[in-house]
């Protein structure tokens, strides 16, 4: 493998991944060109992370783990932004790339992805994610637009998520590190940071190769978690105020049609509904997954207003159970 022409790490923030962390390991370490460092802060790892990281640097001089137990949610609100912010203190190179635990990466990925700061273009990159076919449960594709996430590593992409991130170290603390006091969302709020800054790239064939291994009960965890996220930290008010609209036209519909008024509002909502569904991605859509989106997609503005209604109004978020566990 050759060298970048400037040094590039890679950073990650992981806690109890074991069953991930090998395979993220391997496609970070056979990027082509070679990272100058993959550095990887465990949170506390008690499931065999830890003990799988430091065997996996023995065998790469490029792999720098680091144990540190403050960034995990017992002892940081903050514990993923903690843990990018102490990874990519530990960095010695000028550009960083931000990866996730549950991802993988072609061997191409760094290059593209940081091909626009490498030729002067921009300081900021941002690549995306898209959900894995081959590894990918139903709902995955289910409820992959709304988190972002696409579903062919060919179209267009504007998501901020870290998953496929990258910057010069120096932007980074010029827009004050990832934010410690925010446990989900925290690539939203540097986003924001960064952009008040510099103009994000979007190089194409960025993307993180995503395996959430979702059912249906998960994804709507998930969601749920984000959207209290928003609501604690006030953020996405156009989002919420959609969403809201979504479930009052529902009730209201619903209402006229129960009241023997006209079915035509339920038949308007509900075709608009359709179009929320299939929107963003109807062409990679699967059919076999249609139900599922379609599902999916009615309980999304409800999960949503709910969550950040409940999280703005008690100024608490929910937990994650991986790391109260």
């Amino acid at each position: 493998m050759s060298l970048m022409p400037e040094p590039i790490a890679i950073v990650a923030t992981v806690l109890n991944e074991a069953a991930d962390i090998d395979v993220l390991l391997q496609s970070l370490l056979h990027q082509d060109p070679s990272p100058a460092e993959v550095i990887v802060v465990d949170g506390g790892s008690t499931d065999g992370t830890w003990e799988r990281l430091v065997d996996a640097a023995t065998g790469h001089a490029v792999l720098h783990p680091i144990r540190d137990e403050s960034c995990s949610l017992r002892r940081s609100p903050g514990p993923i932004a903690r843990g990018r912010n102490t990874a990519i203190r530990a960095a010695a190179s000028p550009i960083v790339a931000c990866v996730d635990a549950g991802c993988t990466y072609p061997t191409d990925w760094l290059a593209r992805l940081t091909g626009p700061i490498l030729d002067g273009s921009a300081e900021y990159a941002l690549g995306g994610s898209v959900i894995d076919p081959a590894s990918a449960t139903l709902w995955d594709i289910a409820s992959a637009p709304f988190y972002g996430v696409k579903l062919n590593l060919a179209q267009p992409t504007k998501s901020c998520t870290a998953r496929s991130m990258a910057f010069r170290k120096d932007l980074w603390q010029r827009a004050g590190g990832f934010p410690e006091t925010v446990f989900l969302g925290e690539d939203t709020v540097f986003d924001a940071r960064v952009r008040t800054l510099v103009s994000p790239a979007y190089p194409a064939g960025a993307k993180a190769c995503y395996h959430p291994r979702h059912t249906l009960s998960s994804s709507l965890r998930q969601l749920a978690s984000y959207a209290a996220t928003d609501g604690l930290l006030g953020v996405r008010p156009a989002r919420f105020l959609r969403h809201l609209f979504r479930c009052l036209a529902e009730v209201v519909a619903l209402g006229l049609l129960f009241f023997g008024f006209s079915a035509l509002p339920l038949l308007f909502v509900l075709l608009l509904e359709i179009y929320f569904a299939l929107r963003l991605d109807w062409r990679d859509l699967p059919l076999y997954a249609l139900p599922a989106r379609l599902l999916f997609s009615l309980l999304v503005p409800w999960v949503v207003t709910g969550n950040h209604l409940r999280s703005a109004l008690t100024h608490r978020s929910l937990p994650n159970r991986q790391n109260v566990s």
